[in-house]
């Protein structure tokens, strides 16, 4: 009797301990991205990832020409092309095919990279600003508001212009 009315007593305050937890907890938002764009930095960034998309774009271009070029002559002529010829051609097309997409894939993993690399010092630079402005006004959680998905929450603070005061942003 003494151990279950100990277990009771145990559960109990533990119950009133993790919602004095809970009370103490404040939640701001922001959204992340948006303000990321905002950064004079990010048009730079913009620019050097449309001039290093353009590479990609125009070589990704001349392949599709040459393979659609190339996919109208055998159209064309493939009434009088022999057997073997025709299937000369028909490899050389899904050859072609094949380079496209795997440069397609590769182009694309590239251009992430690159705009991983260009992109990471402006994130750790708002993250550091999120950072101290959370910890001057006491937030003990901030979500990214264009990411974080909730069905309920409850009710937080939007961050967003004492961060962009931070960053000395208007």
């Amino acid at each position: 009797m003494k151990n279950l009315l100990k277990v009771a007593l145990v559960a109990v305050s533990m119950l009133f301990v993790g919602n004095f937890a809970n009370a103490q907890a404040k939640i701001g938002y922001i959204n992340f991205q948006a303000l990321l764009g905002q950064l004079p930095e990010a048009k730079t960034v913009k620019s050097q990832l449309d001039i290093y998309s353009k590479q990609f774009t125009d070589q990704l271009a001349a392949m599709q020409n040459e393979l659609q070029a190339k996919g109208q002559e055998y159209q064309k002529n493939s009434a009088t092309y022999t057997d073997a010829i025709r299937l000369t051609k028909q490899t050389e097309l899904q050859d072609l095919q094949k380079r496209l997409q795997d440069y397609n894939t590769t182009a694309q993993q590239k251009f992430e990279e690159k705009s991983n690399e260009l992109i990471k010092p402006l994130s750790d630079k708002e993250k550091a600003a999120v950072a101290a402005v959370a910890k001057e006004k006491g937030y003990t959680y901030v979500f990214d508001s264009g990411q974080t998905v909730f069905i309920v929450a409850p009710d937080g603070d939007d961050l967003t212009e004492a961060v962009k005061a931070k960053l000395g942003l208007k």
